[in-house]
């Protein structure tokens, strides 16, 4: 089970992380941008890691609070609920 997880994870991280390398490309182009709102709904099905990843590695998004303080929030937030899962569900 656990592996599984552990896929859903990588493959939503490197979605968001990809998308923000495109998003940085088509700014530094004036051209269709992606959705704000997509980084975020990404990062909630577990792309948060590849979303900070990516935020930091293409210098994007960082001026933003609603990113720099946002997604880590998720991050956080995905942790809590996991390590409750994994302690209630798997150690009991």
């Amino acid at each position: 089970m656990l592996k599984w997880i552990a896929l859903w994870v990588l493959f939503w991280s490197i979605l968001d992380f990809v998308l923000m390398g495109v998003d940085k490309r088509k700014a530094k182009k004036h051209r269709w941008r992606v959705p704000e709102k997509a980084f975020f709904l990404i990062a909630l099905v577990g792309g948060s890691p590849g979303a900070i990843l990516g935020m930091y590695a293409f210098h994007h998004k960082t001026r933003h609070w609603y990113f720099k303080w946002g997604l880590p929030a998720i991050l956080v937030a995905q942790a809590a609920l996991g390590g409750w899962l994994y302690w209630h569900f798997v150690l009991s």
